[in-house]
């Protein structure tokens, strides 16, 4: 029923304020914060082609390419046209180079514009919301999703539903869109149950879009033509090229276009929407105790009430506590009141300035090849986990500044050694001085595990000379 739709799933962003459980290497949308997939995932079965919708197209940032590639093919969920962004500039360019590509694949193509990192727990009301905003972009409106608000949000846009849309039942003209408010606003715009969150989804003709876009925007328009004709294919992705991109005038969807066209559009639903972008918000989703607290993973709390804990490996035990947050990683712990929980962003930038690498890191890093995470460090040693997925090998490499040990746990890895290639098993190991040429292999169906021991004067990403790579980075 949803035939002729190609989604657009905008999967940029790092979601700093669900810090330390979201990072830039890692953020919220690759994250199961809700249920036990990921928010990408779930984003993805919603607009799956049994329902009728067109292969997704992607836009996504560079470093996540193999994070949602591998997401995406574990699960079982076929992708259309992955592209790729060099930088972020914001959602207007994205939307539009996803129009761009989606009339290349049909001239007459309706793109609904999600975000990777949203949850929605009804799935049956968003497809019902779908096929009437479907009738409004057939009617040459751009059209949002509007949310039935259910709280004073201060967090979100909200926009004003004017007259009825000829044609196009249960759709509205937007009469105004208005800036996250203040709490006394807030409040009163709940109190007169006129207006709509601006749940940041959309649907429209990929025409109408870039039609709009001649009219509203046409320098942007230019911009990104300019790059996505120039596109190149990198594996089974697509990159824009970081010079044209870069000269793409950057702005959101609702400045570009939203809030200057005459054809807006509003589609009002519960659809039990949340864009998850606060702890507060992950609280709103839990299950409450008999105390209000919500606790996820080893938690202990004594005489305490309206609290959100989460841990993800050790226990976290409080007493006497209320109104708090508390999130325990295995490299950092983050408290923060519930009231003041978006200034946890505050907190990233600030980790940023001092150059500390759990701003943008977690200690489990994911590369095409598996994941590693790293166990200890200090000026002259470090110790890793490495992970290697089934019939994927590490570049061809050499260091300068670290010789490596590798001692073999599970399955049976294939090393390069210079001219030698060794095959070790579990409980075998080798050594590999500096400058050594050396690869890690796994020719298996199976997962190999093993530990590296680093030792030498630098440990950095940076001190590794690759001369083949599967992957094609530098």
């Amino acid at each position: 029923m949803f035939s002729n739709i190609y989604p657009v799933v905008l999967c940029g962003g790092s979601g700093s304020r669900l810090w330390p459980l979201s990072r830039a290497g890692r953020p919220k949308q690759f994250l199961p914060l809700a249920g036990e997939k990921s928010l990408f995932l779930q984003a993805l079965e919603r607009v799956h082609g049994r329902y009728g919708f067109e292969k997704p197209i992607v836009i996504a940032n560079d470093e996540h390419r193999f994070l949602l590639s591998r997401q995406a093919d574990d699960a079982g969920l076929e992708l259309g046209k992955i592209i790729l962004e060099p930088m972020g500039r914001n959602t207007a360019p994205a939307v539009i180079t996803g129009a761009l590509q989606a009339i290349t694949q049909d001239k007459d193509a309706n793109i609904l514009v999600l975000s990777a990192d949203h949850l929605i727990l009804d799935t049956p009301a968003f497809h019902e919301a779908v096929e009437r905003a479907k009738r409004a972009a057939e009617a040459g409106c751009l059209t949002c999703f509007g949310i039935h608000p259910t709280a004073a949000e201060t967090g979100y846009g909200y926009i004003k539903p004017g007259g009825m849309l000829e044609n196009a039942d249960g759709c509205h003209r937007i009469s105004s869109f208005r800036e996250k408010p203040d709490a006394a606003t807030a409040q009163a715009y709940l109190a007169s149950q006129e207006y709509l969150w601006n749940s940041g989804m959309f649907m429209f003709s990929a025409r109408t879009l870039i039609e709009q876009a001649e009219t509203h925007e046409p320098e942007m328009l230019a911009r990104c033509r300019d790059a996505f004709e120039s596109m190149e294919e990198d594996l089974h992705f697509h990159r824009l090229p970081k010079d044209k991109f870069a000269v793409v005038p950057a702005n959101s969807i609702d400045y570009a276009l939203m809030e200057k066209t005459d054809r807006a559009a509003v589609v009002p639903c519960s659809i039990g929407w949340s864009d998850l972008g606060s702890f507060s918000a992950l609280y709103d989703q839990g299950v409450q105790d008999g105390y209000g607290n919500v606790t996820e993973g080893d938690v202990t709390l004594l005489a305490s009430s309206n609290c959100y804990v989460h841990t993800d490996t050790k226990l976290v035990a409080a007493t006497d506590i209320k109104d708090l947050i508390i999130v325990a990683t295995d490299d950092a712990v983050m408290v923060a009141p519930k009231g003041k929980d978006q200034n946890v962003k505050n907190i990233v930038e600030t980790l940023k300035k001092s150059g500390r690498g759990e701003a943008d890191l977690h200690t489990t890093v994911y590369r095409p090849w598996g994941f590693y995470s790293s166990l200890a460090i200090n000026e002259r040693f470090q110790v890793k986990e490495l992970c290697v997925y089934p019939g994927k090998r590490l570049s061809l490499q050499s260091h300068q500044h670290r010789a490596e040990h590798w001692v073999v746990v599970e399955g049976h890895a294939t090393v390069t050694r210079n001219d030698d290639v060794l095959t070790l098993s579990a409980n075998e190991s080798v050594f590999l001085p500096k400058g050594t040429r050396h690869r890690l292999e796994n020719r298996t169906e199976r997962l190999i595990r093993l530990v590296e021991v680093q030792t030498g004067s630098y440990f950095g990403e940076d001190d590794i000379i690759r001369y083949e790579d599967d992957f094609k980075r530098g």
